[in-house]
């Protein structure tokens, strides 16, 4: 069993004692917790939290320990019952609520499950504010409220409205995607993507609409993350099907994965660079990713005369940065788009809508639009180091080696070279240090990652 706190939310595989799994008592204590921060951030007045779900088997059960918790603390529910994160987010705002929770572990198992929570403005929580609500959970300084206090709840579907908000979107043409006469494909791994997204496609004009995996069951046919190894066969029906693009999402539809015409990869990197590169065409600006993104998002920026930032990994410090920005377009190179156009939050639901504009008005097959993009190829590896080795150290020491080069330590060390990049993280739970590393070819990015292996354990002795 496993039990993560962070600043983030709580996340956990379901079962065992509590403090070990995400058990009931786990989920009642960080709810409440979090129900503490949000009427400490509300001086006076009833305080509304927005609850949603994506379609895990998981899902009832911790839903309804969430919705009752909140009630129990004295806050006012709305319960939009299944629904995608962005789509939660955009509820928090909709329905001016003080907060939200959204419950998903996004791209893991079946057996996990989280709780995700927002502040008023529908966007993640800042490091300062998920670390007071985990020294109000480890406290358990919280009070229940009186018969007479207990919060109501609401019952709401959002999932039109959001249709309804990413279709109004200025750069989405429905006449373009819908003379194409476009024929799409989505995978929605059994979750709420299978809900929404073929009913997205639709209104946006598509001709035909092929569903794999779309019952939201919460058995995921395959692992849920969509990596090139996890849909070996999606992308053979794809081909097959003779369709004009394939889709494929995460159990809670923040990511997007993008399959060929010919059930090659578009790559998932290139999904934020190609909506970018639409959007700038449009409205020419900056954008933003995080430092273990694709090099392809800086060049596409560079194209269009705007300026490109790096952020920490992370949702939260994207936006943060694009905010201060005023990036017009950002993300992360997991395939989420963030459109503040829409909201500050990763939505699958708006790339689509933004991705089929672009290739509806390009006039070319997805295979071709996706040749038109420089190619990089990022290796992902780590080196395992022993418990006592110092690994801030040993980024210092990694970070003076290659000081002549453009160093940024915002979230570990990444060391820009002229035609290649590596990034690395150290592990908050483990002496590990993740090595990400990306050059024109994949040889060469795996020949810099030995490199810097090798380099690092030089520093450590090893």
């Amino acid at each position: 069993m496993t039990l993560i706190k962070s600043i983030s939310g709580i996340r956990g595989t379901i079962g065992g004692k509590p403090g070990e799994g995400l058990s009931p008592l786990d989920v009642v204590k960080f709810t409440a917790a979090y129900a503490v921060w949000v009427r400490s951030s509300k001086p006076s007045g009833p305080v509304t939290v927005v609850v949603g779900r994506d379609a895990r088997i998981s899902g009832p059960m911790v839903s309804s320990l969430v919705i009752s918790t909140l009630s129990g603390m004295g806050c006012n529910v709305i319960n939009i019952g299944l629904a995608t994160t962005p789509t939660t987010e955009i509820a928090v705002t909709e329905e001016r609520a003080d907060g939200g929770i959204i419950l998903t572990a996004s791209h893991n198992p079946k057996q996990w499950n989280a709780l995700k929570l927002l502040n008023a403005r529908g966007e993640f929580l800042s490091a300062a504010d998920g670390e007071r609500i985990l020294a109000i959970a480890e406290s358990e300084d919280f009070e229940f409220a009186g018969v007479d206090q207990l919060g109501l709840v609401l019952e709401k579907d959002y999932t039109q409205r959001h249709i309804e908000l990413v279709k109004a979107l200025k750069l989405v043409d429905t006449e373009a995607i819908r003379a194409a006469r476009f024929r799409v494909a989505v995978d929605a791994v059994n979750s709420v993507g299978g809900i929404v997204f073929p009913q997205l496609l639709k209104e946006l004009g598509v001709a035909e609409v092929t569903e794999i995996n779309c019952d939201p069951s919460g058995h995921f046919a395959h692992n849920p993350e969509p990596l090139a190894e996890n849909l070996t066969e999606t992308c053979r029906i794809i081909r097959e099907s003779k369709v004009d693009v394939g889709f494929v999402v995460d159990p809670d539809v923040d990511r997007l994965a993008i399959i060929n015409e010919d059930g090659t990869l578009f790559n998932e990197e290139y999904t934020l660079v190609a909506v970018a590169d639409y959007v700038l065409g449009c409205t020419p600006g900056n954008t933003v990713s995080n430092l273990s993104s694709s090099r392809a998002l800086r060049d596409i920026t560079e194209k269009h005369g705007g300026s490109y930032s790096a952020s920490a990994v992370g949702e939260v410090n994207v936006v943060a940065r694009m905010k201060a920005v005023n990036a017009v377009i950002g993300g992360e190179g997991n395939g989420g788009v963030i459109y503040p156009e829409s909201h500050y939050g990763r939505d699958a639901l708006v790339g689509a809508a933004l991705f089929l504009t672009h290739l509806a008005k390009s006039g070319l097959k997805c295979s071709e639009l996706r040749k038109t993009y420089p190619d990089y190829f990022i290796s992902k590896n780590k080196i395992e180091l022993t418990p006592e080795i110092d690994v801030d150290n040993i980024l210092e020491k990694m970070k003076k080696l290659y000081q002549n080069e453009q160093v940024n330590d915002i979230d570990g060390v990444k060391i820009d070279f002229p035609s290649s990049w590596v990034h690395l993280r150290k592990s908050n739970t483990e002496p590990i240090i993740r090595i990400y590393s990306e050059a024109a070819t994949m040889n060469e990015a795996e020949t810099l990652a030995q490199t810097i292996i090798a380099e690092i354990k030089k520093a450590a002795g090893l």
